[in-house]
């Protein structure tokens, strides 16, 4: 079976790698250990439930052994127990198939996230406002480390566009699915009647890349050196040390005006450009494969309403997978954990389906 097969390859694999760790004169290598390291841990799961498998289709040789030799009492207490077994080959069958499928390999990556009121006016703004903090909320749970890179502010407290960093274990692979509109149905509080208003934000989720990854030719840059606003202290509207860069041959244009140095601006407004231009060669990738097979999870399209958010009713729903939860209160307290197993539950469902 090609699936057994599969796995005696992982499993010879993994014994390599504990040889490999076992050796001093690896060890003594600090980046090989990591490297090692690192594939032994993607390894190990799978590893453990094949040893598993192994061991459950044993026990179900064994019962049919009794089964068949055995007197009537044993047989009887070895048939009430292969059900069980059957069962749970059934379930850890799953498990493999599942674990099998190749990892994204920028999952493990950090990102670059943009959030950016759209139709509605000052409650679009406020949404916005209300997402950027729901998200940096969650990666406080999480861990991760957020960086803000350029904040344009609206009216009433809200946002009219914020760039961040997110940094931390698999990023990308926790909220890749997030890019897309994201809807919200409430009464502002600028509504007298009571009646409930619908706006809207897009999200952008890139992973974040290094520099090997995307080549930039200078020449094809015009960089704009301007006064920041906002608040910042003494420094604001008197030092022009907020950066503005154009890619001449896309057109995409990025700014920063977070730090007081031009210099860093200038390297925060570089790292936005480099992730956004690998962006678009991700998502020229992403639609090729969507040709092909159909995506219950379409990461790579922004321009589909992905999620409503319903004030009125605390509820959220994810229309890409037709799932409604009625806990957006927490939800937007940074609660994500459910939502989003639930969409990489049902990215792995689909991948099992295309094969």
């Amino acid at each position: 079976m090609e699936f057994i097969a599969k796995l005696e390859e992982v499993k010879q694999r993994y014994s390599r790698i504990q040889e490999q760790l076992s050796d001093p004169g690896v060890v003594s290598i600090q980046e090989k250990l990591i490297r090692l390291s690192k594939e032994r841990s993607e390894l190990q799961d799978i590893v453990e439930a094949y040893d598993q498998y192994n061991e459950v289709i044993k026990n179900i040789s064994g019962n049919e052994e009794i089964i068949n030799y055995g007197d009537k009492e044993l047989s009887e207490m070895a048939e009430a127990e292969l059900s069980d077994l059957y069962e749970k080959k059934s379930e850890l069958e799953e498990k493999i198939k599942v674990l099998l499928i190749p990892k994204d390999p920028n999952d493990d990556k950090n990102v670059i996230m943009e959030i950016r009121a759209g139709t509605g006016g000052d409650e679009a703004g406020i949404f916005a406002s209300d997402l950027f903090r729901m998200y940096t909320r969650y990666a406080e749970t999480r861990g991760w480390k957020y960086e803000v890179i350029d904040m344009n502010e609206a009216g009433m407290g809200g946002l009219k566009e914020v760039v961040f960093g997110l940094s931390g274990a698999s990023v990308f692979g926790d909220l890749k699915f997030e890019s897309g509109v994201h809807r919200v149905q409430r009464v502002p509080l600028t509504e007298g009647s009571g009646r409930v208003h619908t706006s809207a934000a897009s999200v952008v989720v890139m992973p974040e890349v290094e520099d090997v990854q995307v080549d930039i030719d200078p020449g094809e840059l015009r960089i704009d050196v301007y006064r920041s606003g906002g608040a910042g202290g003494q420094n604001v509207n008197k030092v022009e040390t907020a950066i503005r860069i154009t890619h001449i041959p896309t057109g995409l244009v990025v700014q920063c005006q977070d730090e007081r140095s031009q210099l860093k601006n200038r390297q925060k407004a570089m790292k936005v450009l480099k992730t956004r231009l690998y962006d678009l060669k991700l998502s020229e990738q992403t639609s090729e494969m969507a040709a092909t097979r159909r995506l219950m999870v379409k990461s790579g399209d922004r321009s589909d309403k992905i999620r409503t958010y319903n004030f009125p009713q605390n509820r959220v729903t994810d229309h890409r997978i037709g799932l409604t939860l009625y806990n957006l209160s927490n939800i937007m307290e940074g609660d994500l954990d459910e939502l989003i197993e639930k969409l990489k539950l049902a990215d792995r469902t689909e991948k099992l389906k295309a094969g």
